[in-house]
Parts: structure tokens; sequence; C-alpha cells
């Protein structure tokens, strides 16, 4: 969103806050003229009746200056809130709006930064900031007008000293400019590193790398610091030259407007109303420097903003996407290939799964499980190929119906920092009661260890289930998924953290769901033996399809992986029914004899 947009949103608050600030520098400019009185009438010619009423005008110069400057503070300050709200709001929003390979690019942290510290740089600069260049642009120009009024000669004075802070300012916010992107990008990287070392604190400590993660960070930080020194070297080099201008200003005009005074060109109260102007233009020429390097800051935050605003999502939705309605469940992938960064994931997919049915997908890491679920689910597009929900293409359907007619578990559990009731609901609070949710948490065997908790249900679960076993937010995750009551179930690999009792029971619970349409991705034998069909993936594509028994006759790869898994118990199986057989040999011969 451009900052033009803001400004023409809010262009009579701003109109508004401008006019106060006129009127406050006009009271301003008061002053001085109502000391030029003061000396020349009242000290030097003795009116002394004038001054009461004098001093009652710089009484009333103070309070309308308090009275207006309150307004000007309270419009800025309400307006660049507003703004910044809306900043985040949109900004949020459209991350929302932005596909899954965005944050595939993108660290958190990068992001993180980009919502908060960029923002508030932004919000700065339309407070306070442009504030203080409004009311320095209009102090200046109504101060360099008063002066000329006095003295065309004094004036001269100013009219050098302004070029030269000008093009100070201009070389300083050049130097700054450069800076500041690269200090806003370490900003990023150091909050990623941060916020990964937090997340992963665990994972940290038991593989002992706390020192290696301290010395990554300080590296960082290391580079955060220097430039920032790069940016106090250049505001240390010019701001001293700003000040030694500001006060060479005053000393300068009490020289030469001395001289004048002493061949009476100009009287003693111009004199002193000029000096008060020259000191009044000192703090706007000091606040160039200060004010540039703001703006700069600001400038190349708009800039990283106005990036994401800039990106695209991938996955488009039609202007008038299909309706199907009341989702059945059917299934269709039809010779689905996907590509990603120009490499192939999946090669001639095809399988058709009716609506209540059961599918397995089994295979080794990297052949292409999760991204079946991706396609699904429409994080991604297929390259070639079509895939049909109740015979219409998913890209023809608006992401809302699809993913909303999808319940997915997927295989790294995330919890939100809520309570178990809110993590199961997981924002449909109107749409999902208290009696369902405890159903769902009875179903995925989760109960058993809830009803334990001293809040049960309303426990409030650490950041991302910190407390928790892995087995006991898997089954939180399936109540989740069973919660939703959605027509598509979608379980990858959801049931590798728990034991093989508590996995049947929730298979139990699954051949329950005879309406619901079942994928379950899975390395264990024991979660797809019972699916109407089993597929087993080989770098990406489909290398053996059948049911159980018939996998285990082709002697394949779902029969390598089942000899894996229960060879050594059915070795020992087999030696228990021969010692059984032998002793039962032993006894029937005895007998004979």
């Amino acid at each position: 969103m451009k900052i033009s947009y803001y400004l023409k949103k809010y262009w009579y608050r701003y109109l508004f806050a401008v006019s106060c600030i006129i009127i406050i520098v006009t009271l301003d400019m008061l002053n001085p003229q109502i000391t030029k009185i003061i000396i020349d009438d009242v000290i030097t010619d003795g009116k002394q009746s004038l001054l009461p009423k004098l001093l009652l005008g710089l009484f009333l110069i103070g309070l309308g200056r308090c009275i207006f400057g309150y307004l000007k503070e309270f419009l800025f300050d309400s307006t660049s809130s507003k703004i910044s709200l809306d900043i985040r709001r949109r900004l949020f929003h459209h991350l929302q709006t932005l596909s899954v390979s965005f944050f595939d690019k993108t660290n958190t942290g990068e992001i993180m930064s980009r919502v908060k510290d960029d923002v508030d740089r932004i919000w700065d600069a339309f407070n306070y900031v442009s504030a203080l260049i409004i009311e320095v642009i209009i102090h200046t120009s109504i101060i360099l007008y008063c002066m000329f009024q006095l003295s065309n000669k004094l004036f001269i004075i100013p009219v050098v000293v302004m070029p030269i802070v000008g093009i100070l300012a201009v070389v300083m916010e050049k130097k700054l400019g450069g800076i500041y992107e690269e200090i806003s990008e370490e900003n990023a990287t150091l909050n990623t590193i941060a916020q990964e070392n937090l997340s992963g604190v665990r994972t940290v400590k038991a593989f002992a790398r706390e020192k290696f993660e301290i010395k990554k960070f300080l590296s960082h930080n290391k580079r955060y610091y220097d430039l920032n020194m790069r940016q106090s070297k250049v505001l240390v080099k010019y701001q001293p030259l700003f000040q030694i201008i500001t006060r060479l200003l005053p000393i300068c005009v009490i020289m030469y407007g001395g001289y004048l005074t002493i061949i009476d060109e100009i009287s003693l109260g111009t004199l002193g109303a000029f000096v008060e102007y020259s000191m009044n233009i000192t703090w706007p020429l000091e606040m160039i420097g200060w004010l540039s390097n703001s703006a700069a800051s600001a400038y190349a935050s708009n800039k990283k903003i106005q990036k994401i605003f800039d990106t695209k999502p991938d996955i488009i939705e039609k202007t008038k996407p299909n309706t199907i309605g009341t989702v059945k469940g059917n299934i269709d992938f039809e010779h689905v290939s996907f590509e990603l960064d120009n490499k192939k994931i999946l090669h001639d997919i095809s399988f058709h799964l009716p609506a209540g049915k059961t599918i397995g997908i089994m295979g080794a890491t990297g052949s292409g499980k999760t991204s079946i679920i991706n396609l699904l689910q429409r994080f991604y597009d297929v390259s070639s190929g079509c895939i049909k929900l109740d015979g219409v293409d998913i890209t023809k359907l608006s992401l809302h119906e699809l993913r909303s007619s999808l319940s997915l578990v997927m295989q790294d559990v995330f919890l939100f920092s809520e309570s178990i009731n809110e993590n199961v609901k997981l924002g449909m609070k109107q749409l999902i009661e208290d009696e369902t949710v405890k159903a769902a948490l009875c179903l995925s065997s989760a109960n058993e260890f809830i009803e334990r908790m001293e809040d049960g249900y309303d426990t409030i679960i650490g950041e991302r289930g910190v407390g928790l076993s892995g087995g006991q937010k898997q089954r939180i995750s399936i109540a989740r998924a069973l919660a939703k009551h959605a027509p598509i179930v979608i379980l990858d690999d959801s049931t590798s953290a728990l034991d093989m009792e508590t996995e049947h029971q929730i298979q139990e619970s699954l051949n329950q769901l005879k309406d619901t349409t079942k994928i379950i991705i899975a390395h264990r034998i024991s979660a797809v033996r019972n699916a109407d069909e089993i597929i087993i993936l080989e770098d990406g594509a489909i290398a053996e399809r059948g049911t159980h028994q018939e996998l285990l006759e082709k002697h394949g790869l779902y029969y390598n992986t089942y000899m894996a898994q229960y060879g050594e118990f059915l070795e020992n199986n087999l030696q228990n029914q021969l010692a059984g057989n032998v002793t039962y040999n032993k006894i029937q011969a005895a007998s004979y004899e």
C-alpha cells in the first residue's frame, strides 16, 4: 500500500493539523515583535503604560500555543496510529493470502521484522517525523519572511547559511540510505536466528549446541553493531557541523547587527527581535540532520513492506469458482505430475478414491507422499494432470470450499498457546460445541490423559504444546481433525509417536466413520493394512498398488517393508509353534508307550 493512499484518505486531518502548526508558528513569530516594542517603546521611550498589554499578549500567545499544540499532537498521533493499524492489518491479511511457496523462501524472522519493526518506523514517519518536517518548513519560511521585513541587510546572513545546511542534509541522507537497508536486513536475520533458537531450544540443549548457537548469534549481533556504528559515524561526522552553523548564526547577527545599530540603520529593538528570530531558527536547522536520518529509515522500511505487498500468490482462485455444495468425498488423481524449483517430485500419479473409502500411501522418505496431500489442498498446483473432488477440478473450486472439506492431521503437530478445548475447536467456537470436542478427544484416546489434568479440557497448552509428549500432541491433533466433521480426513504419518495399542484404538475409531473418505500416509504397515487400497511410492511414481494381501503376495516393496517390521515377530512365532509341535509329539509318544 503506497503512502499517498493514506495521505489522500486522511487529508482533512492533516490539513487541520498543518493549520494548527501555522497558528503555532505565527504565535511564535509574535514574540520577537512584542520584544521589539518593549525595547523601543517601553524601555527606550518610557511608554510604561504599554507594558501590561504587552505582557498580557505574551500570556495569550503562550495559552494559544498550548491549545493548538495539543490539537496538533493529538491529530498526528491518532492519525499515525490509525495508519499503522491499517498497514499491519493489510500486511497480515496479504500474508495470509500468499501461497506456501512464499513462506518456503522467506524466513519467519524476516516477516516478523516487516510486521513489527518496519511498520513502527513508518508510524514514526507519519507521526512526529512528518509533524516536525512540516513544522520546520513552515517555521523557517515564516521566520525568513519576518527577518526580511525587519532588515534586508541582516537577512543576507540566514540566506547564506540555509543552503549550506540543506546541502549537508542531502549528503548525509544519501550516506544513511544504504546503511538503513543493510540494518533492516540484518535485523530480520537476527530475529530469524533468535526465533529458531528459542523454538528449538530443546533440540539445541539435547545436542549441546549452546556454544555454537551463541557464536552464530553473536556474529550477526556484531554485524548489526557494526552497521549501527557506521550509522553513528555518519551522524557524528555531520551533526557537529549543523550545530556549529546554528551557533555561529546568532553570533554573526549580533556582530553585523550591532554595527548597523551603531550607524543608526536599525534600532536596538529591531536588533533584539532579529537576534530572537535567529535563535528561533537554530532548532529547525539542527533538526534537519535528525529528520533526514528518520526519513531515510522510514523510506527503507517502506520499500521492504512494499516488496511484500507486490508479491502475488501463486495459487489464484477463479473469479467465479464452481460450487459443489455438499461434498461427498470422491477424489480422483488423473496422471498428476509435479515439479518444484525444477525438481521432479511426482510423476504420473493416478488413483480413484470413492467417498467413504480409505487409501493408504506408503513409501520411503522423499518419495512424494506429503506432496500428494499438498497438491490436494492446493498449497501448490500440479505441473500436469488433474485432481478432482466429486468430479470437479479443484482449480475451479474456491480455496475455502476445498480446504474446509479436508480435515488434516499433519506430521509436524502444531498446537497454539491456548486451552485444549480451543486447540480442538481451532477458531470455530460457534460451529463446534464442547460436547463435540469431548467426543472427538474420546475417539482419539486423548481423554485418558486430559481428564487426569487439574484443569481438564481447559488446561492451557504451552507454546507449540510444550509439556506434552509427542503422542499426546498427536492425539489432540487427531481430535481436532475429527471434531471438524469434514467429509475427507487426511492423516500424514500422524500416529508415528503412538504405541501400538493406542494406534489400534484410533484405527477402530476411524473405521466407525463410514461416510468419511480417509487418506492415511504412514511408514507403519499397521496404519494402512485395513485400507481399501494401498499405493507404494518410489521416486515420485506409483511402484505398487493393491490391498494388504495382494501386495504381500507380490513379494515386492510392500512385502519387504512388512518383513522388516514383522519378520522377527513372525520368526519367533514360527519357532514357538515348532517348539510346541515337538512337545506335543513327545507327549503323544509317551502316551502310546
